[in-house]
């Protein structure tokens, strides 16, 4: 009984602690939400995925026709993102380890498609940490 009273008392203890520290700390995100210009607008949450090791995450997601897009990707400790982009056959339509480890691609569809994108940590910087890739679209001007 007194065991779990002392573990009731330090768990109220904790969850008193200022939080302050968490709040004030700048976002480690925020140069990847940088990389989506004014030009372009968030089409929607980021993508994300804790990685350890070679493993890699798959996300799903259809590009229109008629748009530009711009995909970001970026890890909180600023390592770079490893990121591929596949059609449904899994066909490679791009791969930013063909562009130095590119932080964002910019392309624009010619005809409505869903793809694959698969992302995954540079093993020989680091070996676990948060993936997130943010997608950013701007409409043509139409003549």
């Amino acid at each position: 009984m007194k065991r779990s009273i002392s573990l009731l008392i330090l768990t109220v203890a904790i969850s008193l602690l200022p939080i302050s520290n968490i709040n004030s700390q700048d976002d480690p995100f925020k140069a990847c939400k940088d990389q989506i210009s004014s030009d372009f607008i968030l089409n929607s949450q980021p993508l994300q995925a804790f990685l350890t090791g070679d493993e890699v995450a798959e996300f799903k997601t259809t590009f229109l026709s008629g748009s530009v897009y711009r995909i970001s990707a970026c890890s909180a400790s600023e390592e770079p993102i490893l990121f591929s982009v596949y059609d449904t056959n899994h066909n490679l339509l791009f791969s930013n380890s063909d562009y130095q480890n590119a932080k964002y691609w910019d392309f624009k569809m010619a005809g409505s498609m869903e793809c694959i994108i698969e992302a995954r940590l540079d093993e020989s910087q680091k070996t676990s940490g948060m993936a997130l890739l943010y997608i950013g679209f701007q409409k043509l001007d139409e003549e």
